[in-house]
């Protein structure tokens, strides 16, 4: 089971380049992450997802790979694949897997308008080598809501707080 970690940030653009980030440390095996979506309140205060995973492009894809394979089996290949990445389209956008969507919307409307929180749920994490990485964007994170234990979020927190002042220290030294 994978712990749920949600950060705000002031502005989505900082939440996307974090998430961008996780990504590539995700490459260095210091972090492994199930999802990683982030949540923006816009100024007109609407709330919108950014997934890190496109489910509809992704069924699409698997689907016309299947849908060619029973395609030739049947001597079509072409409706065959036509037919299965509609489908897989279809069952990619209403398949929801990872953090749960009307969370993250509920999430998102208690953000400050203008602002974004990035959620993660992650299976396993070097919690200090990833602070470190992300330093430079501690001054700006702050921690929303996490189902970590109370050990564990005190010991986030402090990390988190850590990377402030080394942060500020780098600006101001």
């Amino acid at each position: 089971m994978g712990s749920l970690v949600v950060v705000g940030f002031p502005k989505a653009e900082e939440a996307e380049l974090v998430r961008r980030e996780l990504v590539d440390i995700q490459r260095e095996q210091l972090i492994a992450l199930d999802d990683a979506v982030v949540v923006e309140h816009d100024a007109a205060g609407q709330v919108h997802l950014r997934q890190s995973i496109n489910l509809t492009a992704a069924g699409a894809i698997g689907g016309g790979f299947w849908g060619t394979l029973v395609g030739l089996l049947f001597l079509n290949p072409l409706l065959g694949a036509a037919v299965g990445a509609g489908v897989g389209a279809a069952s990619g956008s209403l398949s929801d897997i990872g953090i749960n969507d009307d969370f993250m919307r509920e999430l998102g409307e208690t953000l400050p308008s203008g602002s974004a929180a990035l959620c993660l749920l992650v299976r396993e994490v070097t919690p200090d080598r990833v602070i470190e990485r992300l330093r430079a964007h501690a001054p700006h994170a702050k921690l929303l809501r996490t189902n970590l234990s109370h050990t564990d979020e005190d010991r986030l927190r402090e990390l988190l707080e850590q990377a402030r002042l080394q942060a500020e220290a780098l600006r101001l030294g």
